[in-house]
């Protein structure tokens, strides 16, 4: 999604910002930070950038007054877009929106990096990108250096491990009047009332609504209405809910075009369980605001995604896991009356 082989490093101020809830202050730089040399900007952009690689989701900046001038982080960013000359002024402004977010006690006080980029690559079109980053969790490490004939062993403490940035966003100079084209990395920390504060109070983000979010969505409504709505109104095995995932991810797999009426009948087939499912898909679109076409092209990298997290491992107790891929006419669940256990019988015509 995201590249950066022919990305540049244009501008980078770096600030201190701290939890104001904890009566910690922030702290800002007078002047750009100057490279002294050319590993560190290589460095840098394998830190910032490298985790992008593998993002898929594009979000777009917002605000709940459906105002984006209200945005701050989408009136600074364009301030820059517009005049380069305002980076630093603009990175101490940022600096001083997330200081008066970040208030929840478990949120943890680090450096923030505003970054200018140019060059950077995402789906395909290479454009200019404000990166704002955050580092939060620092390491201790061993430095091993030769010394009088032998080695000898020194430390640094709170120093910064370049694999693994803990909050990042992407700004692309493109499509302002949307929001911009927005990616996000986000290591949550502290807790889930600490973790919203990233893309919620500071950012304020809502996902683009693009293929990629219409397969995943979907998949994602399917699979919890199938583990935890479904048994509410039907007698369902563990096997049949299996059996159920299995074949929804063989419908996204091959088919091109997702359709709400032949999904409905190829995979779930019941037609109470077909009317219970479409109004558990409208109760999720009403409850996060975001709706689910009828219709849509099936992205095939939402639909690997989403696969990772399909099960189709039936678990009994801690001494058999069976591992469900096709037929569920081939498994079969009873009660053995003489040692009091469940059972299940399966089919096969050669032992591999």
């Amino acid at each position: 999604m995201v590249t950066f082989f022919e990305a540049s490093l244009n501008k980078i101020s770096v600030h201190h910002v701290g939890n104001q809830s904890q009566g910690e202050m922030y702290a800002l730089s007078e002047a750009p930070l100057q490279l002294k040399d050319d590993v560190i900007p290589s460095l840098l952009m394998q830190y910032f950038l490298k985790p992008f690689e593998k993002a898929n989701e594009v979000y777009h900046l917002m605000h709940s007054s459906d105002d984006l001038a209200l945005n701050e982080i989408h009136h600074f960013v364009t301030d820059v877009f517009e005049d380069n000359s305002k980076f630093h002024e603009v990175s101490e402004q940022i600096a001083k929106h997330l200081y008066s977010v970040s208030t929840h006690p478990n949120i943890k006080g680090g450096e923030l990096y505003t970054v200018y980029f140019n060059q950077v690559q995402i789906e395909g079109e290479l454009l200019d990108a404000i990166g704002i980053f955050k580092s939060e969790n620092k390491e201790t490490y061993l430095k091993v250096y030769p010394n009088e004939g032998g080695f000898a062993v020194d430390y640094e403490q709170e120093a910064i491990n370049i694999n693994k940035l803990d909050k990042g966003v992407l700004i692309f100079n493109v499509e302002k009047e949307n929001g911009y084209k927005v990616v996000v990395v986000d290591k949550a920390t502290g807790g889930q009332d600490a973790a919203v504060y990233w893309k919620d109070d500071f950012l304020q983000l809502k996902i683009r609504n693009d293929s990629f979010n219409q397969t995943s969505n979907a998949l994602g409504v399917y699979k919890n209405f199938i583990t935890n709505k479904l048994d509410e109104e039907f007698e369902m095995t563990k096997a049949d809910k299996i059996d159920l995932l299995n074949r929804s991810m063989k419908y996204f797999k091959e088919k091109e075009t997702f359709d709400m009426d032949e999904f409905a009948e190829e995979v779930i087939s019941n037609p109470e369980a077909i009317t219970s499912f479409k109004n558990f898909k409208e109760q999720y679109e009403d409850e996060f605001d975001t709706k689910i076409a009828d219709t849509f092209e099936i992205s095939d990298n939402a639909v690997k995604k989403q696969a990772r997290v399909y099960k189709s491992v039936l678990k009994l107790d801690k001494n058999f896991h069976i591992y469900i891929h096709g037929n569920k006419d081939l498994i079969e669940k009873g009660f053995d009356d003489g040692k009091a256990m469940n059972f299940y019988k399966v089919y096969f015509k050669e032992e591999a």
